[in-house]
């Protein structure tokens, strides 16, 4: 396992980390083999966040008796310095620890970001709860290039979370500013939320950038762990195919894609949209237009059921346009 220095936090931490989002679907037993597996291997960095449902409680019960192996990192979409310091004792509580090595903003937007700075803002807790001893590093997660750009602005921040993967690359120059200013460089969505289907070839390619500090891919199954260390762990170059397949993948996903985020639901009308979108993508790239078709027809709620109030789209931190891809999806289906 590669180690690096995840910038000015001084943390010595592995280049492949531990997601926390998918443990949300098994248990806190599974969770503890999972944590067993990443500590045979080296692998040392765990995020999770207050967001993500029993994944910090799943976490707290799995990590005891290995809690000093492991660099923990939560997040918290607390944007006032009242909630935010009680999300703090929330995750100290969840997780069964002291102290949290790194602790997040999550996913502001630019106004939001301006509220945790403010007077009575998050950061104030934050702050706070370092001088305390209760955290130690703070960072930022992002899905927007204005909000990486303004965190690197900020000399509080210590890290930032910012997608990157084989066809979301426009977060490289301020990433190249991360290494400038040793600003740790954490890589979500490294399989573009499940759009990706070559898990070996899409960490391949992250782990070819010296600008990230670690990539997190989300692993619910000791395979997919002993999968992805073995692609980061791979060092020989991408071959000529290879890259063409990466131009391949970039024209037919192009930059309007779900990563299957989730923060656009619920929805008004209960459709699932993002199981939707999952659908489309084997009926129109993966050669399962069939079973795509049935697992469709089972849903209770169809594409065609949209009412089109728009209340997705003001939460997608994408700025897809949801109603115009589910109407695609009504006229794909057929309803």
């Amino acid at each position: 396992m590669e180690y690096t220095t995840l910038g000015k936090t001084g943390l010595r931490i592995s280049r492949m980390g531990f997601g926390g989002i998918p443990i949300q679907k098994v248990d806190a037993g599974v969770t503890r083999r999972l944590m067993e597996l990443l500590a045979e291997h080296g692998v040392n960095y765990i995020d999770t966040a207050r967001g993500y449902t029993v994944s910090e409680a799943y976490l707290g019960e799995a990590l005891t008796g290995l809690r000093d192996r492991f660099i923990l990192a939560t997040k918290s979409m607390a944007r006032t310095k009242e909630a935010m310091a009680r999300d703090i004792e929330i995750s100290l509580a969840n997780l069964k620890t002291d102290f949290i090595d790194l602790y997040q903003i999550h996913n502001p937007s630019l106004a939001e970001l301006e509220q945790v700075i403010a007077p009575g803002g998050a950061l104030e807790a934050l702050l706070e709860a370092r001088d305390a001893g209760k955290i130690r590093h703070l960072g930022i997660t992002a899905h927007m290039a204005g909000v990486f750009e303004r965190a690197l602005e900020m000399d509080w921040v210590e890290t930032v979370m910012f997608p990157y993967n084989l066809v979301e690359t426009q977060g490289e120059a301020l990433m190249r500013r991360c290494t400038e200013q040793q600003v740790g460089f954490i890589c979500m969505k490294p399989l573009a939320g499940g759009a990706l289907e070559d898990a070996s070839l899409a960490l391949r390619f992250i782990a070819r950038n010296p600008d990230v500090s670690v990539v997190i891919p989300g692993m619910c199954d000791p395979k997919e762990i002993e999968e992805n260390i073995a692609a980061l762990e791979d060092a020989s170059p991408l071959t000529v195919q290879e890259l063409e397949k990466i131009e391949a993948i970039r024209k037919e996903l192009g930059t309007q894609f779900c990563r299957r985020c989730n923060y656009c639901q619920p929805c008004t009308a209960g459709i699932s949209i993002s199981g939707i979108f999952v659908l489309e993508g084997y009926l129109r790239r993966y050669g399962l237009g069939d079973w795509a078709q049935q697992r469709y027809a089972a849903l209770d709620k169809k594409a065609g059921d949209c009412v089109g109030c728009g209340a997705c789209e003001s939460r997608c931190p994408y700025q897809l346009p949801i109603r115009e891809m589910l109407a695609r999806c009504k006229d794909e289906f057929g309803r």
